[in-house]
């Protein structure tokens, strides 16, 4: 059975004693290092969510330049396109005046050509009639 004596108040001295001596000796300076190492997780954690936060900042950033610039690349795309036709079109209408003249000039070289056959013939008809008419009829006309 138990016996109450001075041996038990000594027993809970002791234990006391030892519970003073080990919570200055192992528990605080274990809680001491837990809590600076949960201060730690949670800066570390918040550096994370920074991170993370100017990383999906650069990322839309990057996304917007990239529609700008896309943009900006198909209305050059457009502007060049469309001076590439004005310029095609002042190459098509310079080549065509110049095919005109050149038909023109082409028409006026045919004509004065026509004209001089035409007066070359105007003046033989007059031998080509007479050998016509010799030929027709068989004899010489003189």
């Amino acid at each position: 059975m138990l016996q109450i004596d001075i041996s038990l108040i000594y027993q809970i001295a002791n234990f006391l004693f030892l519970l003073l001596v080990l919570n200055f000796l192992l528990y605080r300076p274990i809680r001491n290092i837990i809590r600076k190492r949960n201060q730690e997780l949670e800066s570390l954690e918040n550096m994370i969510q920074e991170y993370g936060a100017k990383a999906e900042e650069n990322a839309r950033r990057i996304e917007e330049g990239l529609v700008l610039a896309r943009k900006e690349g198909f209305q050059e795309k457009e502007g060049i396109k469309e001076e590439g036709l004005e310029q095609e079109k002042s190459i098509l209408a310079e080549a065509m005046a110049k095919a005109g003249d050149k038909v023109q000039g082409a028409k006026k070289d045919i004509e004065a050509k026509m004209e001089e056959v035409r007066k070359e013939l105007e003046g033989q008809i007059a031998s080509f009639s007479a050998e016509l008419v010799e030929k027709i009829l068989g004899r010489s006309i003189q």
